[in-house]
């Protein structure tokens, strides 16, 4: 099958092509660095998938477009899918197929070690050193064991994160519409948001974005917090009231931030923008803070994530050619 695979870099290329010479049957893979949208759709022209990962745009338009071209699916190599008008494409006939599973380690340890790096203070003693600064004003950090660790979002990242911070003797409580009853019985505490908020000294975000979770930090929920809170999200930027959370590091409400993702992160991140000037107030506002760590959504980059993903996405693409579509990852 010829697959349209954009929005890739050197390692997309690498571990994409490295699967794909793996199959007995390899598919043509055509690699596009531009992101998907209406405006690069035709770049699909004589393909009948297309590869895409979490900044691309298929809305409705590029979705009509893509069908205009004879693209028959939509392969996402991420387990997110809000990037997708799911309505659209399954009125137009487009599968949706997505990576649901992968490393939930290498997101879940990337939490973590940012929890380590703000409390620690581990970035700025970093830089302190290196400029021969040895002291320890302002440094000062908190004991893990026994705080109170709240994980929003119970699928497999957020699992293998609990009892990471289980191991580091915390106690870890819960939120997710349908609990893990592995967590349940291993001495995680469900609870309702309402209770979250001013119990945990530590939230971390593992839950999909969509319509019920979407800004699920918002102005209300931060008042509600534990003075001095640390909130860590690897989930989606979408999950977050940017401003709000800015309102909330001002009024020292929140007293750490660690973000591997932004809500606008489509127009900065995954790119070299050295050279250019930064256009993103609110982004910008953010950097300001001492007690803010932002990656630039690297969590899920390890090289065994990599593989899988690029395996499992392959995979889904070789399923739909066979049109055996109950051993693929469809999400609409």
């Amino acid at each position: 099958m010829k697959v349209a695979i954009f929005s890739t870099k050197p390692y997309d290329r690498e571990f994409l092509t490295n699967a794909n010479s793996a199959l007995t049957q390899p598919h043509e893979l055509v690699f596009h660095e531009t992101q998907l949208n209406p405006q690069s759709a035709l770049l699909a022209q004589g393909c009948t998938a297309v590869c895409c990962f979490v900044n691309d745009h298929l809305d409705a338009t590029a979705l009509q477009q893509l069908t205009n071209l004879g693209v028959k699916l939509i392969a996402l190599r991420c387990a997110g899918f809000n990037q997708v008008d799911l309505v659209a494409a399954k009125n137009l006939g487009i599968v949706v197929a997505r990576v649901a599973e992968y490393s939930p380690h290498a997101v879940a340890e990337h939490a973590l070690g940012l929890i380590l790096m703000l409390n620690r203070n581990l970035h700025r003693a970093y830089h302190r050193v290196r400029e021969n600064d040895y002291s320890l004003n302002g440094l000062l950090g908190f004991d893990m064991v026994n705080k109170t660790v709240a994980v929003i979002g119970t699928g497999k990242i957020g699992q293998v994160f609990a009892k990471i911070v289980q191991g580091l003797g915390c106690r870890v409580i819960a939120y997710d519409p349908q609990p893990a009853p592995i967590l349940a019985a291993n001495g995680v505490n469900y609870v309702a948001l309402s209770d979250i908020w001013p119990t945990a000294d530590i939230i971390s975000l593992h839950c999909p974005l969509d319509k019920n979770t979407h800004h699920l930090i918002n102005a209300d929920a931060i008042s509600l917090m534990k003075a001095g809170v640390m909130l860590i999200n690897t989930g989606r930027g979408g999950l977050i009231d940017t401003p709000a959370v800015i309102g909330g590091l001002k009024s020292k409400k929140i007293g750490y931030l660690g973000l591997d993702v932004y809500e606008e992160e489509g127009d900065l991140f995954f790119e070299d923008n050295s050279n250019l000037l930064l256009q993103d107030d609110v982004f910008a506002r953010l950097l300001t803070f001492p007690n803010v760590v932002i990656t630039g959504h690297q969590a899920f980059f390890t090289r065994e994530a990599l593989t899988a993903i690029a395996a499992i996405t392959l995979a889904n693409i070789t399923h739909f050619e066979r049109e055996e579509l109950s051993q693929m990852c469809i999400v609409n």
